[in-house]
């Protein structure tokens, strides 16, 4: 009898033990399980509207002013030319797995469009469109005095990277894209550095530590190497310098001066410190918010006839050029990784005349043409973004090129 009530003892004891592990460690799991799945086709839609629900967020709430963009809707063009060859748009739409779709034409919204789950009240993960609004914060703090200038070193803000691969690396060269630290960004190798980081996200590890972790491949400056850890150092930066998380100085800087009419969330780690790179939860009208502000070099203009600069033009201007030789755009630039122009954490596409764009993998964008008073937003859930055969980004410039040339007031 006695051996049989400590087996049972133990039995019971061993179960007990292990509710009490999956209790601690169940959140844990879960977004361990999301991440694994997260580009799967069956969840991957379900998965980028909800994101912010799986993992750590804080929430940025809704302006208190909201600005509700005047509506003129008009219908889309049938076709776009690529290389030669009429496509469908609303095939393209569907073939990309479009969420939504807004076109802001002179002040006006003459497309809105929601597809699958998606609906105008429900935020999308931006992935590394969030980067433009980071690029953002951080003119608006050297504006008002909490950076001194993009000439100085990383390390100065944040000690902890001594030692790190972002030693001795001005931050110029972080906003560029060009800090020389080694990182494999290939989404479709599960070993490669972007996805080690997302795992790290749905353990909840410390993203300052984990941009610790990285060393130098290359002399700062000098090539344009797509890195997205060095938004997440940009982050470091900024929460060191304003001594304030990047939600609250989004909310108190951009949110709610702008009107942004709906609450944003911002995935974090346990820690509370934002994922910079790519975490921003939005939805389709308050991005295209952010694309009319940077239209009017940083200057927000409403149908209220109020007028305030939010982000310093100048430093918009210096944002959305390419000013080095390895930021060029260009197929055959030996010092980029990339067939397109950068600037400060915005893209400047292959032939572009003024156009600059925001964009996040999976099919986010913030495409905008100043000249024809033009911003454009799409978010995707494309579980075939990695088919680099199908050139879906070549393909979408084609079609906001379209789309923008179809709405030419004559």
């Amino acid at each position: 009898m006695r051996i049989r009530l400590s087996a049972q003892g133990l039995v019971l004891g061993f179960m007990l033990t292990l509710l009490v592990v999956m209790g601690l460690y169940h959140q844990n799991i879960q977004r361990l399980s999301t991440a694994i799945t997260l580009y799967d086709a069956d969840k991957i839609g379900h998965n980028f509207l909800t994101m912010y629900k799986a993992f750590n967020a804080q929430r940025i709430e809704a302006s208190a002013k909201p600005y509700y963009f005047a509506v003129n809707y008009q219908d889309l063009p049938e076709f776009f030319d690529f290389e030669g060859q009429s496509i469908s748009v609303q095939d393209f739409l569907a073939d990309s797995h479009t969420h939504g779709l807004m076109v802001i034409k002179a002040g006006e919204i003459v497309a809105e469009h929601y597809y699958l789950e998606d609906k105008a009240d429900k935020q999308h993960i931006s992935f590394s469109v969030a980067k433009s609004f980071v690029s953002a914060l951080f003119g608006i703090a050297i504006k008002e005095g909490y950076i001194t200038n993009i000439e100085q070193h990383v390390t100065d803000y944040v000690p902890e990277l001594i030692g790190s691969g972002y030693e001795g690396v001005r931050i110029k060269d972080v906003l560029q894209m060009s800090s020389g630290v080694k990182f494999n960004e290939d989404y479709g190798d599960f070993f490669s550095d972007i996805n080690r980081f997302s795992r790290a996200i749905a353990f909840g590890t410390s993203l300052d530590d984990f941009c610790a972790s990285l060393s130098r491949e290359r002399e700062p400056g000098t090539y344009h190497h797509y890195v997205s850890i060095d938004t997440q150092v940009l982050g470091m930066i900024l929460t060191r310098a304003t001594g304030r998380t990047l939600s609250e100085y989004l909310n108190q800087k951009i949110w709610q001066p702008m009107g942004m009419q709906d609450a944003a969330y911002w995935l974090t780690d346990e820690n509370g410190m934002e994922l910079a790179l790519g975490g921003l939860n939005i939805t389709l009208r308050d991005y295209a918010k952010f694309g009319w502000l940077y239209l009017h070099q940083g200057r927000w203009l409403n149908a209220r006839g109020e007028s305030m600069q939010i982000v310093p033009q100048q430093w918009v201007a210096d944002s959305t050029k390419a000013d080095a030789p390895h930021l060029q755009a260009g197929e055959n630039n030996p010092d980029s990784s990339s067939a397109d122009g950068y600037g400060y954490q915005w893209w400047i596409p292959a032939g572009a005349n003024d156009e600059f764009m925001a964009r996040g993998i999976y099919g986010q964008y913030i495409y905008i043409d100043p000249d024809q008073e033009l911003v454009i937003v799409k978010n995707s859930a494309n579980h075939q973004y990695t088919d680099q055969t199908q050139r879906w980004g070549d393909k979408h410039l084609a079609l906001f090129r379209a789309i923008s040339a179809h709405f030419v007031i004559h």
